[in-house]
This record gives C-alpha cells, structure tokens and sequence, in this order.
C-alpha cells in the first residue's frame, strides 16, 4: 500500500472512530498552475526564513490532489488563492469559479485586494457564488483598513460570507500582520465573519481574545499545534488557554494547509486530539461547525 494510500485509511479511520460523515477543511489551496508553482517555490527557499526546510508533502497534479482529499474522506474544501498586486485578483476569481464548477465538492472560493475596482470583484464573485473568500494580509502587504476595501467588507458583513484571513504575523512578520490592525476593523465592521487562519499564530492570545468578543469571529487550525508549528511559534498550552479553545468550540474549524504541508495530512489531526480536549470538542471542530457555517447536507 502506498504512503498517500495507507494515509487516507488512517483518516478515515480517524473520523469513523468519531462517528463522523466525513471532514470539514476549510483552509486547502488549489490555484492556477502558474500561480502554485510560485507558491511551492517560496516554501521551498523556506529553510532561512523558518530555520527548517519546508517540503511539500502533496506535490501532485490537481487532480490527483482532489482525488486524495477525497480519499482522506474530506467531505468540503476549499480553493484558498490570494492576489500580491493590483490586477491579479479579478482573474483568480474566474479560474477559482471555474475549479468550483468543475469539483462540486469545493467551496467556491474568491479573493480580493486593495485597489480601485475591489468592490465590483467581490459582488462579482457573490453573484457567481462564492462561498468564502481568502485574504492574505502577509503577502498581500496591505493594510485592512486600507480605504479601498471599505466597501468590500461593508458588502461582505452585509452577505455574511465567512472571510479566511492570514492575518497573524507567522511564519515571518509583515507590516500590517498582527492583532491590531484587525482589532480596528472589527471595531468598524463588528459583524465581519472572519475566519482567522492558522489561530492567529504566532499571536495566539490576542486572537483569541478578538473571538471572545465578536460573536462572529472564527479561527481554523491550520497548522497549528502540529510537530512542525510548536518548533517555530508553539502554543501557549496552559490550563487557563485550553479552557478558551473549549469555550469557543462552535468557533473553531479544521484547516491544514492541504497541500503546502511538511507532513502527512492524519498529523493535524493527531495534533487536536492530543490537546486533550475531548471527542465532542473534535467532532464540533473537525466537521460540525464547518458543515452548520456552509449550511452542508447531513452526511
């Protein structure tokens, strides 16, 4: 049995044993090809910037990467892309439309950068369907409070629509990562279905602190708590934190990072369930508040 092979039998398993239909992702990336192997070529210059090399465990054709999320029992997903300038962002939404179209199975996904026009792309992508979008405030390298995405948050508080958001200043800092310049837009926009990726690595605490107070604030785990994660920005796991990530357990949703991973898919896993925080709190996490927030069929 192959690596990819004996790894989909152990999710699977992993969800069964919870009495799960399935799981929920709702942090995996597929992009144009172009765009990909652009991504892939930065994780693997990682090494200087994490202090470890970065393999890519996942490194197939995108159909074969559909295929294994399938196998690893992986009910939705998404196709998390993220523009890094001006103009990229329109075209993204249309291949993204396309993947969507193409792989039912994904939660069509859109993206939006800061700049004339940001408005129009995201009720484009609304009328077309999208489901979640992806903002990547690290390498977009801009502020989200930058004037020109006024509108696109006030139309996307209004819609609902969740936002994935890489907003912590993990794996390397960016001149608007951390807690502050999301806490101004919340301040502006309290209803804003933000779904903070990674947990806000490596500023844990004060992410959490943002979820506690706006009641539509999520976090994905993506990352986080795994080997790899807990060598570079390791979550503070006292008593008093767990107790927090029990307390928000309506609000906290799988995500991995699928493909862009240093290891095996099962290993997020094996990394929430070691928190120790008990099978209701993985069953609420790794599928039921995914499945309630995109309103999915039972399974």
């Amino acid at each position: 049995m192959s690596a990819p092979d004996a790894e989909a039998v152990r999710v699977r398993a992993w969800a069964g044993r919870l009495g799960l239909p399935g799981l929920v992702d709702v942090h995996t990336h597929f992009m144009p090809r172009n765009v990909l192997d652009k991504v892939w070529a930065y994780f693997d210059s990682a090494g200087p910037l994490t202090g470890r090399p970065w393999p890519i465990t996942y490194r197939e054709e995108e159909q074969r990467r559909v295929e294994l999320l399938r196998e690893f029992g992986v009910r939705a997903f998404t196709s998390m892309l993220y523009p890094h300038k001006p103009g990229m962002a329109g075209w993204l939404n249309d291949w993204a439309a396309d993947f969507a179209a193409r792989v039912p199975d994904c939660l069509h996904t859109a993206t939006f950068f800061p700049e004339p026009g940001a408005a129009d792309d995201v009720r484009r992508a609304l009328d077309r369907g999208a489901r979640v979008f992806k903002a990547h405030v690290q390498v977009g390298a801009y502020d989200p409070n930058d004037p020109l995405l006024d509108a696109v948050w006030g139309t996307l508080e209004e819609a609902g629509t969740p936002v994935v958001i890489h907003c912590g200043s993990g794996p390397a800092p960016g001149p608007y990562t951390g807690p502050g310049p999301i806490g101004r837009l919340l301040a502006r926009h309290p209803r804003l279905r933000l779904i903070i990726a990674h947990m806000g690595m490596p500023e844990y605490g004060d992410f959490l602190d943002l979820a506690e107070r706006y009641e539509h604030v999520h976090l994905d785990t993506t990352m986080a708590f795994t080997d790899f994660s807990e060598g570079l920005a390791p979550f503070p796991a006292t008593a008093a934190e767990l107790k927090r990530l029990d307390g928000l357990r309506e609000r906290i949703l799988l995500g991995t990072d699928f493909p862009n991973i240093p290891y095996p898919y099962g290993h997020q896993l094996d990394a929430l369930e070691r928190l120790g925080l008990g099978d209701d709190w993985l069953r609420a996490v790794c599928h039921d508040n995914g499945a309630r927030l995109f309103g999915l069929p039972p399974g």
